[in-house]
């Protein structure tokens, strides 16, 4: 049986750092049930959207409409504490409408000079309801914001808020008049959630709840304060050996051109890139934190293989006419893991 190595050089106390770990673990369990009670039928979604936020990143969620999902991003700007706002993607929304402009303004003594007003994405938590109906120039606008924490507007560089997280959302349905993300583009998101339909227990609750008189409400869990020093403990958990060499042979493994399986080299066009390694490391470990945690282990990297993997990898045609999804050639790259 091989006994992981688990690296503490950053941590000059380890019970020091378990204790760090268990005392965040029970504000994020208040943090999970307090979502939870707004929130029906989603706990995969809610789980996800909390790991995205603890390793630092951005989330794109797919799913149809009603659904929660923009229930859920304003759920979790009150439960962090979160200054959070929401942009409605169309077609005619110009980057100037997220980002901000400078306009010309005349003081009292008669001299003209330009004055900054930030747009939305100078928030802690933006929402993009349905990026993909942005033109490809504003969708470009704001994932340059989201990957640089800056934005230029008139030649001058503005920092954004910290922390600073974007939960996008697509409507997988009436894909006329989109403009779907690159590639390059879907890579900057940390995650994806296929939101899928409650089951029928909890739509029936969510049935009952959402349509009295008294809607349930969320109380706030953690601070902008907390979430980042969450955040900074995300990075210093130890990660064992086997996990590591996991992530990398399973990353690896998806590329075509190095894989040793036989229906990524004949499905897959175009595998992940380092960023999905780094990616499953942060989310593994912040996983690891959710649960209360100390280490992440491999069933932590099968569980999150998809979210991570499946917007960063391509089927050719031959997948297409073989009948065979994404999720088919994922479980085979999580089969060892097992």
């Amino acid at each position: 049986m091989m006994v992981d190595t688990l690296d503490f050089s950053r941590s000059t106390d380890p019970q020091a750092l378990l204790r760090e770990v268990e005392a965040l673990g029970v504000k994020l369990a208040a943090a999970r049930d307090a979502i939870g009670r707004v929130i029906y039928g989603q706990q995969q979604a809610i789980d996800l959207s909390l790991v995205t936020l603890l390793a630092g990143g951005h989330l794109l969620l797919i799913g149809v409409p009603g659904l929660a999902k923009t229930r859920l991003v304003e759920t979790l700007g009150t439960v962090m504490g979160l200054d959070e706002r929401r942009i409605q993607c169309t077609p005619d929304l110009m980057p100037a409408d997220i980002l901000g402009s400078e306009v010309l303004e005349e003081g009292q003594d008669g001299r003209r000079s330009f004055r900054f007003i930030p747009g939305p994405v100078f928030s802690q938590l933006l929402m993009a309801d349905e990026i993909n109906r942005a033109s490809p120039r504003t969708q470009s606008a704001l994932l340059q914001a989201m990957q640089e924490g800056r934005v230029s507007v008139a030649g001058h560089y503005h920092p954004l808020p910290r922390p600073f997280h974007v939960l996008a959302t697509q409507n997988p349905l009436e894909q006329e008049g989109t403009y779907p993300l690159p590639e390059a583009q879907l890579d900057r998101f940390l995650i994806q959630v296929d939101v899928d339909y409650p089951d029928r227990d909890a739509e029936r609750r969510m049935m009952i709840a959402t349509t009295g008189a008294d809607a349930a409400t969320a109380p706030t869990v953690l601070t902008p304060v907390d979430l980042m020093a969450a955040q900074a403990l995300v990075r210093r958990i130890p990660v064992g050996d086997s996990v590591v060499d996991g992530i990398l042979d399973m990353v690896r493994n998806a590329r075509p051109g190095d894989s040793s399986l036989a229906a990524v080299r004949q499905h897959v066009a175009w595998g992940p890139g380092p960023r999905a390694s780094q990616a499953l490391m942060l989310a593994a470990r912040a996983r690891a934190l959710l649960d209360g945690r100390l280490t992440p282990s491999l069933d932590d990297v099968v569980e999150l293989a998809g979210p991570v993997l499946r917007h960063r990898m391509a089927l050719n045609f031959s997948a297409r006419a073989d009948g065979v999804t994404l999720d088919d050639v994922i479980d085979q790259l999580c089969a060892p893991l097992r």
